[in-house]
């Protein structure tokens, strides 16, 4: 990969010992990556504002998160897996995407068509040029225009509504994936490292509003060939990060229902995903774990959030990355594939009343944990 550096632009935004400290860490990994081969593609379900949507998930393989070379957050190890160079021509990232229609063409139940619901990542931001230009940008709008609706990743920095336009445009319903990880903003620059503010996340959703044609007035056309878009539909899904480094896992849980709750009241913010996190190589998380000073969140945390916040007026969603085992969400073990069953099963149906049906003895470990677990002693357990 390339060599992190922190860009001109993004000097002075973050902790400075933190961002040394993250460069030294990304710099250890010297694997290099095809440009013309996505990170990541697979096939799933997903709840949006229009029901339970089959879909396709595509991780494009871009020069990286431009945050992340200049250190970037505390738990993303992501641009490790970006092309060297730090940049992806339009050719090879079309070459991407065919490899994920091919993908999604081979693996698809018999007689069923094209996913309706696209979601593109770049694990930094597709809305940034710099990673994905415009004329990607729009040649991609072409190529899903067919779909329902698809969701592209963002920072807040590079929301706006005449990009998303290129979708909304030809009649796709659009939202922007915006990494918040937390709505109180000493966490998100004191514990993740990210140097925005929730008033910038604030900021996007209004600008993502201005794209947003629901009203039935029509959005303006994006790109040639485009239609007027009438009737289609702009909004914002909020991600957040369960327990980042340096909380315990009470701070952790009560600072996910008010992020939770705060993202809701947004205007423009239909869904919330939390993320527990999982421990990625070349990360300072990584770095804690390996000494014994970071755990990952327990599953019932991530239960918990999920009752507490289950009534707010948005969709609200869990996928445990690494369930079950010592650098993903865990419990004890025993009950670890019950509670992620318990999980998928609320985010498709938005039921609480689905986590009544699991239990195990080490719950009260865990309420131990909330209870006496302190910021100068985490964690408790391994």
């Amino acid at each position: 990969m390339s060599k992190p550096s922190p860009e001109p632009s993004e000097r002075g935004r973050g902790m400075d010992a933190h961002n040394e400290v993250m460069r030294d860490i990304r710099s250890e990994k010297d694997a290099s990556y095809d440009p013309h081969e996505p990170t990541r593609v697979w096939l799933d379900e997903d709840n949006t504002p229009g029901g339970v949507k089959r879909s396709l998930t595509i991780i494009l393989n871009t020069g990286g998160c431009r945050w992340a070379r200049a250190g970037g957050c505390t738990m993303c190890g992501y641009v490790a897996e970006s092309v060297e160079g730090g940049s992806v021509t339009h050719e090879a990232l079309m070459d991407q995407i065919q490899v994920c229609l091919d993908h999604e063409a081979e693996h698809a139940d018999e007689g069923e068509g094209p996913a309706p619901l696209v979601k593109i990542y770049t694990s930094g931001s597709f809305l940034d040029e710099r990673e994905v230009s415009a004329e990607s940008r729009a040649a991609i709008a072409g190529t899903f225009a067919d779909r329902e609706r698809i969701v592209v990743e963002s920072l807040p920095d590079f929301v706006a509504a005449e990009k998303l336009r290129d979708f909304t445009g030809r009649g796709l319903d659009t939202d922007v994936a915006v990494g918040l990880e937390t709505a109180t903003d000493r966490v998100r620059h004191d514990c993740v490292n990210k140097y925005f503010d929730f008033a910038d996340f604030e900021d996007a959703c209004a600008e993502v509003r201005r794209a947003d044609a629901g009203d039935g007035s029509p959005a303006d056309s994006g790109a040639d060939g485009a239609d007027d878009g009438e009737g289609a539909t702009a909004g914002v899904k909020a991600y957040l990060l369960m327990k980042p480094p340096f909380l315990t896992e009470s701070e952790a849980l009560e600072d996910m229902v008010s992020s939770i709750e705060r993202c809701a009241a947004v205007e423009g913010c239909h869904t919330v995903s939390m993320n527990p996190c999982n421990v990625q190589r070349y990360t300072m998380v990584d770095e804690l774990h390996f000494r014994g000073g970071y755990r990952p969140p327990w599953l019932w945390s991530v239960a918990e959030v999920l009752e507490r916040t289950a009534d707010v007026d948005a969709i609200v969603v869990s996928d445990p990355v690494g369930h079950g085992s010592d650098r993903g969400a865990h419990n004890c073990g025993e009950c670890d594939d019950r509670v992620q069953t318990a999980i998928k099963d609320f985010d498709l149906r938005q039921d609480p009343s689905v986590f009544e049906q699991v239990s195990c003895d080490c719950e009260r470990t865990w309420e131990l944990v909330l209870a006496e677990e302190t910021g100068f002693a985490q964690p408790l357990t391994r």
